[in-house]
This record gives structure tokens, C-alpha cells and sequence, in this order.
């Protein structure tokens, strides 16, 4: 009995973890005036979102006053690797309509403004 209590603990658990969504995880950002961060993309709710975890610039890695803000706001999986929610950007601090591409341990995140129509992107890699 205890052989299948914990072969039964083992197999949830194993499904838990191969249910992770892929953009679950640490991203590195692409650097913006001068700077860029890890952040980490968790489930909130139904969506993901992100929260800014370390920051670095040219002199190495410092402590902003952005760390544990949130960054990625209410991503909502589309399939095929497309996600739609909301972008902040600190260096304006300004929110805009967010669209991810994720591709493996890429992703193309863009903030946009006029209904979507007009972009502007960074390439993100997984840390």
C-alpha cells in the first residue's frame, strides 16, 4: 500500500510539473536605456505575469527601485506559443498592449499602442 501511495504522489507530481506552462521561468530582458533585468513569469490567475527579480547595468548588477514590480501584466495564452496582456515600461512609465512569441527559449515581447497596430519590441531569453 505504501508502494502505490507513493507512486501515486510521484505521478501527480511529475504531471504537475510537465503541465508548467513554457513561459513560466526566469527571462532575461534586452537592455533598455543602459540596463536590463531578470524577470520571472509566474501563473496569476488565469494569465502569467511578471515581476522584475534583479536588475543589472554597464557597472554590473544593481538594486533599482523597479525590483518586484510588476513588468508582464496579465498575459492570456493564445496557443502556439502567443500571448496577449499589458507591458509596462519603467523608463517611461507607461503601460501598453502586450504581445508575446514565445519560441523555445526565445521570446518576442512588444508593447503597442493605437489598438495594436503600432509596435515596438524586445528579444527576451530564458536564464
Amino acid at each position: 500500500m505504501k508502494k502505490f501511495a507513493l507512486a501515486a504522489l510521484m505521478a501527480v507530481g511529475l504531471a504537475g510539473a510537465a503541465a508548467a506552462d513554457p513561459i513560466e521561468g526566469t527571462w532575461q530582458t534586452q537592455p533598455d536605456d543602459g540596463a536590463f533585468a531578470f524577470v520571472e513569469i509566474s501563473p496569476c490567475g488565469p494569465a502569467f505575469c511578471g515581476v522584475i527579480a534583479r536588475t543589472f547595468n554597464a557597472d554590473g548588477e544593481y538594486q533599482s527601485e523597479n525590483i518586484g514590480r510588476q513588468l508582464v501584466i496579465d498575459m492570456v495564452p493564445q496557443g502556439e506559443g502567443e500571448y496577449r496582456g499589458n507591458v509596462w515600461r519603467p523608463s517611461n512609465n507607461k503601460i501598453y498592449i502586450g504581445k508575446i512569441n514565445l519560441n523555445g527559449d526565445q521570446m518576442e515581447l512588444k508593447g503597442c499602442i493605437a489598438g495594436g497596430l503600432l509596435c515596438s519590441a524586445q528579444n527576451w531569453v530564458r536564464r
